[in-house]
């Protein structure tokens, strides 16, 4: 999502720097970047024009320490919440205190990705939907610390770049999640208990409910690691039963078994599906 985050914001005419623990991923994000661009000048969404001057301002760098002079920075890791908060640690450290640090997490708790650092009324959350080039939707997410100007100036960006926004209390799994990820644990329950097969579960919910993708599918897109790990919070930090993560869901992932970035998930990808997921 770092890379779909970071087109759209050259595309805007924004400078963007990428940055990455390796130089093979920051490769790898680029190729994204370039497939996607492509892709939409083949559309013709975008001018080839556009999309050359938007990879003209994207900058990569292993090093937070190239993020000294960032206005606003955007993390976008694994929704591990020990991984974001030795982030945004470091972050506070090597911005400057101008700097606004949001966070795409889908789940965590703003407030407390915000305590680790030492301007909490500079930390917010910033959702983007995947894939972030054709998703409209931002959800903002303000913690207990948030000030009222970086909200705003957050909501700007948002509809600088073409999004819309929706606005949540920092809560697990804030709004689009908390209805969203139960109903994919759901999905798996009825797997487990063999109520139907992945392939009708899906229709069901296509056809029955106008949904684009059914929730299994869906939960192959965006990971089902990633969907483990929401749904842990949601069961954790509400302590509601009903947030139980279904123990089909977890001996998929236990299993490697991830979704469409690995090659199979609930349901089987060839190698081409799975080397774009990858990229």
């Amino acid at each position: 999502m770092g890379s779909g985050i970071a087109q759209i914001c050259a595309t805007k005419g924004l400078d963007v720097l990428i940055n990455d623990r390796s130089a093979d991923l920051l490769d790898r994000s680029m190729q994204s970047i370039r497939k996607s661009l492509q892709r939409l000048t083949q559309k013709g969404s975008l001018s080839k024009e556009t999309a050359d001057e938007a990879l003209g301002r994207i900058r990569t760098e292993t090093s937070l320490e190239g993020l000294r002079h960032a206005d606003f920075v955007i993390e976008a890791v694994v929704e591990d919440e020990a991984i974001k908060r030795n982030i945004f640690q470091t972050l506070d450290k090597v911005t400057s205190v101008h700097t606004i640090l949001a966070s795409n997490t889908s789940s965590i708790s703003i407030t407390k990705l915000g305590a680790a650092t030492s301007k909490p009324h500079r930390v917010i959350g910033m959702h983007f939907m995947n894939p972030v080039p054709l998703m409209k939707l931002v959800e903002l997410a303000r913690g207990q610390h948030t000030s009222g100007q970086t909200f705003e100036a957050c909501k700007g960006l948002a509809e600088f770049l073409g999004k819309d926004v929706a606005t949540s209390q920092d809560r697990p799994g804030f709004l689009v999640n908390r209805v969203l990820i139960p109903m994919i644990n759901e999905a798996f329950f009825c797997l487990m208990e063999g109520v139907g097969s992945a392939e009708d579960i899906d229709k069901g919910m296509r056809l029955g409910t106008n949904q684009p993708m059914g929730p299994l599918r869906l939960a192959d897109f965006i990971g089902l690691d990633t969907c483990l790990s929401i749904m842990k919070v949601l069961h954790n930090g509400l302590g509601d039963s009903k947030y139980r993560p279904c123990p089909l869901l977890q001996s998929y992932v236990d299993a490697g078994w991830v979704g469409q970035k690995a090659g199979k998930g609930v349901y089987q990808y060839d190698q081409e599906h799975q080397k774009d997921a990858r990229t």
